[in-house]
């Protein structure tokens, strides 16, 4: 009996001596998570004091130059090796990549960052609920649904450009999901990202030095476009890949939740943007009906791997909150 007592107890020594090292991983990735998501609440803050020299664009273009430049030299793309079934998806990415931020930029100059990060987030959300069949996740859509129409519907203030540009922003993440799905099982590595920024990067050099010429900007506005690339793309960038190392993808699609909170809060205390609270009603009830769709989700992907085949449904709810952190 002896022999068999002694491995089953180095067995559980070395479990009770893991456990500590796991707890300590996961709360290093939550760490990570909520200070990646600061920081791209904080870079679209600082970017934004940049809009009444530079305007929207001005920033975006900044933003993606620096973007492009960040992705292609950590990554090292060879893009002369895609073949064309390759090149199609890498364009459309190039594409989403550019009208995504364009149109979130616009979004957070006319209506605030607070509602523009909201109304951003129904796409990441609405290719989760649409990956179930789960009638808890037509009630979350529903819900969901009620803060839109809280947050959009028309007062005096309402800024109906403004909003129809987060909602633009929202189909282009949604949009970047998918198209990133697609790259993942054609182009290897990360040479599809980083090849679409370089493109992006590329599409915005004419309307970036245009605008820079025409309305020549102060050091201080340039390091303020400079620092929302680097806060609102390059630090997610980094971070975000290092934090999925340590959680499930399931509690990054949770934390994700918490952008339009921050983003709120980061508005008001950056730039003096207020919110009343029928709008922080709105952004509750998306925030909460993603919580709720994606915790499910990752009960029902567990109980799945534990009893069933054909989980399909659930992984692709974990892999859209996945594909969004890298943006």
């Amino acid at each position: 009996m002896q022999p068999i007592v002694e491995p089953v107890q180095r067995s559980a020594d070395r479990t009770d001596a893991a456990a500590p090292a796991r707890s300590s991983g996961a709360a290093a990735g939550v760490a990570m998570m909520v200070g990646s998501a600061l920081s791209n609440q904080v870079g679209a803050a600082v970017g934004a004091l940049a809009f009444p020299v530079i305007g929207a664009l001005g920033v975006v273009a900044v933003r993606q130059w620096v973007a492009g430049a960040v992705l292609v030299a950590a990554t090292r793309p060879r893009p002369w090796r895609l073949t064309a079934a390759q090149w199609r998806p890498v364009l459309l990415l190039a594409v989403v990549f550019a009208t995504m931020n364009l149109s979130l930029y616009s979004a957070v100059d006319r209506v605030g960052l607070g509602l523009a990060v909201t109304l951003e987030f129904l796409g990441p959300l609405a290719v989760a609920l649409a990956a179930s069949r789960r009638r808890v996740d037509l009630l979350c859509a529903l819900v969901a649904a009620a803060g839109v129409v809280v947050l959009s519907r028309p007062q005096p203030t309402t800024d109906p450009v403004g909003i129809a540009c987060g909602l633009l922003a929202a189909a282009c993440w949604a949009a970047y999901i998918l198209v990133n799905r697609r790259i993942g099982t054609r182009v290897p590595g990360g040479t599809g990202p980083a090849t679409a920024a370089g493109l992006s990067a590329l599409v915005f050099v004419p309307f970036g030095v245009h605008v820079l010429v025409t309305t020549p900007p102060s050091p201080a506005t340039v390091l303020c476009a400079v620092t929302a690339g680097v806060l609102a793309s390059a630090v997610p960038l980094a971070v975000d890949l290092r934090a999925l190392r340590r959680v499930p993808a399931g509690a990054y699609g949770v934390f994700m939740s918490i952008n339009p909170v921050l983003a709120a809060v980061v508005g008001l205390v950056v730039l003096g943007e207020t919110l009343p609270w029928d709008a922080w009603c709105g952004i509750a009830a998306i925030v909460g009906a993603n919580v709720v769709s994606q915790v499910l989700a990752r009960r029902g992907g567990s109980r799945g791997r534990a009893g069933r085949v054909g989980g399909e449904q659930d992984r692709a709810v974990r892999a859209a909150p996945r594909a969004a952190g890298r943006r």
